[in-house]
């Protein structure tokens, strides 16, 4: 077996490597780093020695980046990226006591930030930092606690907490609802009044959405030919709802994030409760690896699941004792 090649690399030059093979060019880097091009090139001969092949080809007027050095800039990036994020969270927090969590725009819009203030009057020494992105954090960032996702239970990580699950209604903001009773506005009863309606549709590029689509909903009505008076489509859940809210529209609403704006009138449930559809998806809560060990984790995911539970609640979910 070739022990070097299962020898751990050394990290030092890897900002560095970095730097050159944005730059192409020794003196900006040096100018960069504030070091000398000739320390630039030793940390690049000496990296290039540990791995056993170049990383880039030395020209008379310009420098190039091998495939070698393209493969490791891929690895490279994203712990650096990781790294630079731990040390700026160490920095900002100070040795206080806090919470990184990351989870989807809408999710956190919807459900985690309106319920955040009731933990900061139960915990008000610990800080709380969301990262609210559309993209799926890998369990090897140091700089995130916890993730909250949405996914098939198939899909779902090993240790996974469930949350809740998926129930997809039509809503409307208490403007239009007013209207469609009074008869000011078209009528709202059954689904064929639709035709008189605007359909509010959410369409991004998750392999899901269609799971949550108007034309899902419609067809399980038995309605799938039915068509709207026009059709607005947006990239978010949270946007959708917003549109609903401020009266342009009958949105296909995710019932657990929208408790609370039905419960106090906001919205309006026009079919009512018999024309919930249920989906197989559901909301879950992962941990990252050890994090379980500071009490401020351990209070925050008890908190959240006190939080899921009154949604279960909500939606109508029975409890599995």
């Amino acid at each position: 077996m070739n022990k070097q090649a299962h020898r751990p690399l050394a990290v030092g030059a890897l900002r560095t490597f970095e730097a050159l093979a944005r730059h192409l060019n020794f003196r900006a880097v040096g100018e960069e780093l504030h070091v000398t091009q000739s320390a630039v090139s030793r940390q690049i001969r000496a990296l290039e020695d540990e791995i056993g092949t170049p990383l880039f080809v030395r020209g008379t007027r310009n420098v190039a980046i091998t495939e070698a050095g393209t493969q490791l800039l891929r690895a490279v990036l994203p712990l650096l990226d990781r790294l630079d994020a731990t040390v700026r969270q160490i920095r900002y927090t100070g040795g206080r006591k806090s919470v990184s969590v990351t989870t989807f725009a809408s999710f956190a819009s919807l459900w985690l930030i309106p319920r955040l203030d009731e933990f900061q009057k139960l915990y008000p020494d610990i800080d709380i930092r969301i990262s609210a992105v559309d993209t799926i954090a890998h369990v090897d960032d140091s700089s995130i606690d916890l993730a909250l996702r949405h996914c098939l239970p198939a899909a779902a990580p090993p240790g996974a907490q469930r949350l809740f699950g998926e129930v997809l209604t039509p809503m409307v903001g208490a403007s239009l609802a007013a209207k469609a009773a009074s008869k000011q506005g078209p009528r709202l009863r059954i689904p064929g009044d639709l035709t008189a309606h605007t359909l509010l549709e959410e369409i991004n590029s998750h392999k899901a959405s269609g799971e949550f689509s108007w034309r899902k909903w419609l067809q399980w009505c038995q309605q799938p030919t039915l068509e709207p008076k026009r059709w607005v489509t947006m990239n978010f859940t949270h946007q959708q709802i917003q549109a609903a809210l401020s009266g342009q529209g009958v949105a296909l609403a995710r019932l657990a994030l929208v408790t609370d704006p039905l419960n106090n009138g906001e919205l309006v449930e026009p079919f009512g409760a018999a024309l919930r559809l249920r989906s197989p998806y559901c909301y879950w809560l992962v941990a990252w690896p050890g994090v379980e060990q500071r009490e401020e984790v351990r209070a925050f995911i008890a908190w959240i699941m006190r939080e899921a539970k009154k949604t279960r609640a909500s939606i109508g979910e029975a409890e599995v004792s």
